[in-house]
């Protein structure tokens, strides 16, 4: 021992720091093996990192090259690769002999020795890691996690001295083999999952595309049904006064014409006097022959559908107003605060309601002035319709009690029917004396307005 060693404490120990235990001659050999162990060793390390980085190709090109860079290292006759059963459940192959150059992943193809091997790391891997190693086999155990997952037999040449450097290396090719077979198949779902991904948002936008163009054809189908509806209220309107026209009105006038016509034969018959008297009845008769004309031309008018275009429920109200021309009816339309688009349904049900009140002031109550008021306010839509006719309040009111207790006896079924449309709208109706003289009927409709079947419609 020298002075410096002395120094230092222990002595240095020669065989640690080159792996060999001897200072004779044969020093040199033994050490040009050891380095040459150590080369291949790193080789082997270098072969194992090419491999383990093969995950892009999938589990199966993985394992190919990790069999093939163990079985180069050691020269092996044959090298087995196999997975335990019930861990990686997702890795392919579960597992891959090399032996004359050729792959074998099939059971009824492995050699009596290999089988055997096989059936110890697909069932007891355990014992690879825990039991001696086999004479003339190298194995090496595959973890994850520190659990058994696995491992690596080979049966190397028999003229390769197979040292704890190679078992060293073996082990860490088998377990880091088990981690980059896991980080394949996360890379390879990770794919799968993305090209299904994509597939799925190609999808989508397609539908919605396609929902898009349905959007828009259920759109205009709505404003083609929203534009008949109002042609409907107005033509239901102008068909009900030609109606009541024909039944009553026309039929008043021939009357009276016909009187005269019998007062003036019976006149012509009772002297000059009497003659004089019925000339000047003939005036009378011409008028009656004219009214009788004009109502025909007007029922023939009222009969006729309405080409209107769909407008916004003021302009309809005031289209409304005109269809009441062939009486002296005269209505006024106001609009009060900012119009708020309501639905087709809630709409129809307002311009029914208004012109069922306008019909019965022309027909029932003789006016001859009416005021429609339609006022937008935030929480309601408030709409009044005043009349100077002779209608009283009070009796209409009752009738609209009884109305709501009874069946109709089918008088006065106007009156029910806008109660009804109030009804399904969430709203009330009261009827009220007029400050013109007449009846006033008041509408209050909620907002957002709740419809028949469920629906509502908002504002802004």
């Amino acid at each position: 021992m020298s002075r410096r060693d002395d120094e230092i404490g222990d002595p240095v120990d020669l065989g640690a720091l080159t792996g060999l235990r001897t200072g004779k001659r044969s020093f040199y050999p033994a050490y040009v093996r050891s380095n040459e162990r150590l080369e291949r060793a790193v080789e082997a390390l270098d072969g194992i990192s090419h491999a383990l980085v093969r995950r892009a190709e999938g589990p199966r090109a993985l394992v190919e090259a990790v069999v093939r860079a163990a079985a180069e290292h050691l020269q092996a006759r044959w090298l087995l690769f196999a997975i335990a059963d019930g861990t990686l459940w997702a890795a392919r192959p579960r597992f891959l002999l090399l032996t004359d150059n050729r792959l074998i992943d099939d059971v009824a193809h492995l050699p009596a020795e290999a089988r055997e091997q096989l059936d110890v790391a697909r069932m007891r891997p355990w014992e690879i890691a825990t039991q001696p190693q086999v004479p003339g086999l190298v194995r090496a155990p595959m973890a994850l996690d520190g659990e058994p997952v696995g491992g690596i037999v080979a049966q190397p040449c028999p003229d390769i001295e197979v040292a704890s450097t190679d078992l060293a290396v073996m082990r860490v090719l088998a377990n880091q083999a088990a981690v980059a077979l896991y980080n394949s198949y996360l890379f390879q779902d990770a794919t799968h999952l993305r090209g299904r991904t994509e597939q799925l948002s190609a999808a989508a936008a397609k539908q919605a595309r396609d929902l898009a163009a349905r959007n828009a054809e259920l759109a205009e189908t709505q404003q083609r049904l929203f534009a008949a509806m109002q042609r409907q209220a107005l033509d239901d309107e102008r068909r009900r006064i030609a109606r009541e026209l024909h039944d009553s009105v026309t039929q008043y006038v021939l009357s009276a014409g016909m009187t005269i016509e019998v007062c003036r034969a019976e006149l012509a018959t009772m002297g000059t006097a009497a003659a004089e008297i019925a000339d000047k009845l003939s005036p009378a008769k011409r008028l009656t022959r004219c009214a009788v004309e004009r109502l025909r031309g007007a029922i023939y008018a009222l009969h006729h559908s309405s080409d209107e275009p769909p407008a916004p429920l003021p302009v309809m109200l005031a289209r409304l107003s005109t269809v009441h021309l062939p009486s002296e009816l005269t209505v006024d339309v106001q609009v009060l605060g900012t119009p708020t688009p309501l639905s087709p349904e809630a709409e129809h049900s307002i311009v029914r309601i208004t012109g069922e009140a306008l019909f019965n002031a022309a027909s029932h109550g003789h006016a001859c002035r009416a005021i429609v008021r339609l006022v937008y306010e935030a929480d309601r839509v408030l709409l009044t319709i005043s009349d100077d006719g002779t209608g009283d309040p009070v009796q209409l009111r009752r009738r609209m009690r009884l109305s709501r207790e009874a069946a109709s006896d089918g008088r006065h079924r106007g009156l029910a029917n806008m109660l009804a449309r109030a009804d399904e709208l969430g709203g009330t109706m009261t009827i009220l004396r007029a400050r013109v003289g007449g009846i006033m009927l008041r509408v209050e409709i909620p907002l957002p307005v709740a419809v028949r079947g469920g629906e509502t419609d908002g504002h802004p």
